[in-house]
C-alpha cells in the first residue's frame, strides 16, 4: 500500500449532497472549457478491446488488465487500463483534421493498483488526444498546452466557488506552470525517492510540470515508469500540483506528444519490447501510417479532490476498499461514498 496518512482535524467542506452536486457541475463546465480550449469534440470511447490487438495501454508495463470471454466471440476481452492507443486509432477512422482532436469519459479498472487515499482500483478520467503537425512536434507546444488545460482548471475552481463559497478557504490554483525535467529534479535532490522528490519542489512551486517520464536518468533508473508505446520519452510529462488539504504533491494529469515511427522504433529496443511490433497498432504506427498526436489524460476525481478540498479519493468516487482504507476513513471521520 501506498502512504495512507490522513491529516488530522479534517471536515469536509461539503455535505455528501452538496460534494455530488459540486462534482456534477465541475465536470461539465471542466469538459465544456477543456473541449473549446483545445478544440476537442467529444466521442463515444470503448471500456474493453481485444485483448490481443495490442490496443490497451499497459501503463507502467507490469500491470494486468482485466480480461474475460464474451458470449459468441471468438476473441478474449480486457477492460482498458487508458485509451491512448485506441485514440490515435481512432483520430484516423473519424478523419479528424491537423488541429483538431477528440475527448471521452474513459472509466477503467486497475486491478493492480494499491489502494491509499489519492489511488482506487475505480479510474475515471478525460481522455483526450489531438492531431499536431509536424512542427508542433515540440517542447514549446507541449507547454503551450499544460498552460492551457491549467487555465481550464483555474476557471472551473472560479465557478465553483461562486456557487459554493466555503470552497473558498482552498488556495487559489496557481497558473503560472514551473516546467522542469525529472532529472533536473533528480540533480535538486538526489537523496530523495522520486515522490519525495516530487512533494519537496512542488511545495514551492503549486503547479509544475514535471517533463521527461519514462526514460532512464543518470542515476540509472526512470523517475516514473512509461509504457514505451505511447508517449515520447522526451516530450511528455505530468501536471503536478500542490494538495493544501493532505499537504502533498499529487498529479492530476498524465500527457505527452505521442511516438512517431522513429521514437517507438527506439523505446520499443530501449524497453526490450520488441516483440510489439508485431502487433497490428503498432505495425501501422511503424508504417507511418498513423496521424501525429499529442494527448493525454486529467482525472475527474483528482480534480474534484483538489477543487472540493477533499482527503480522500473515495470522498468523490464510488469503488471497493481494503480493510485498512475503511478503517483509518472511519476513525478520521471521513465518509466514503
Amino acid at each position: 500500500m501506498n502512504d495512507l496518512t490522513l491529516p488530522k482535524g479534517y471536515t469536509s467542506l461539503l455535505s455528501i449532497y452538496e460534494t455530488q452536486k459540486a462534482i456534477d457541475l465541475g465536470n461539465r463546465l471542466f469538459a465544456d472549457k477543456l473541449s473549446g480550449a483545445l478544440r476537442l469534440h467529444r466521442v463515444s470511447a470503448p471500456l474493453f478491446v481485444a485483448a490481443a490487438s495490442g490496443l490497451n495501454d499497459d501503463l507502467n508495463g507490469v500491470e494486468r488488465p482485466v480480461a474475460f470471454d464474451i458470449h459468441g466471440v471468438e476473441e478474449e476481452a480486457a477492460v482498458i487500463h487508458s485509451l491512448a492507443k485506441w485514440k490515435r486509432l481512432a483520430l484516423k477512422r473519424y478523419q479528424f483534421h491537423p488541429g483538431e482532436g477528440l475527448y471521452t469519459n474513459m472509466n477503467a479498472i486497475r486491478r493492480d493498483e494499491e489502494l491509499d487515499s489519492l489511488h482506487s482500483a475505480y479510474v475515471d478520467q478525460w481522455d483526450w488526444e489531438k492531431i499536431i503537425t509536424p512542427e508542433e512536434r515540440n517542447l514549446d507546444y507541449l507547454k503551450q498546452t499544460v498552460r492551457s488545460i491549467v487555465g481550464v482548471l483555474a476557471e472551473t475552481q472560479s465557478f465553483l466557488r461562486t456557487v459554493f463559497p466555503q470552497l473558498s478557504v482552498l488556495p487559489a490554483v496557481e497558473t503560472q506552470v514551473t516546467f522542469l525535467t525529472a532529472q533536473e529534479l533528480e540533480d535538486l535532490y538526489p537523496d530523495k525517492t522520486p515522490k519525495e522528490r516530487e512533494h519537496a519542489f512542488v511545495r514551492e512551486h503549486p503547479t509544475t510540470f514535471l517533463m521527461g517520464i519514462g526514460k532512464k536518468l543518470r542515476s540509472g533508473q526512470p523517475h516514473d515508469g512509461r509504457a514505451p508505446d505511447y508517449d515520447d520519452w522526451d516530450l511528455n510529462g505530468d501536471i503536478l500540483v500542490w494538495d493544501s488539504v493532505g499537504q502533498r504533491s499529487f498529479e492530476v494529469s498524465s500527457m505527452g506528444i505521442r511516438v512517431d515511427p522513429e521514437s517507438l522504433d527506439r523505446q520499443l529496443a530501449l524497453a526490450g519490447c520488441d516483440d510489439r511490433r508485431v502487433l497490428p497498432f503498432h505495425k501501422m504506427l511503424l508504417d507511418g501510417e498513423l496521424p501525429l498526436t499529442m494527448g493525454g489524460g486529467i482525472g475527474q476525481s483528482r480534480v474534484s479532490m483538489l477543487l472540493l478540498g477533499k482527503a480522500h479519493i473515495g470522498e468523490v468516487q464510488s469503488s471497493l476498499w481494503d480493510k485498512q482504507n475503511l478503517e483509518l476513513c472511519r476513525q478520521a471521520g471521513i465518509r466514503l461514498l
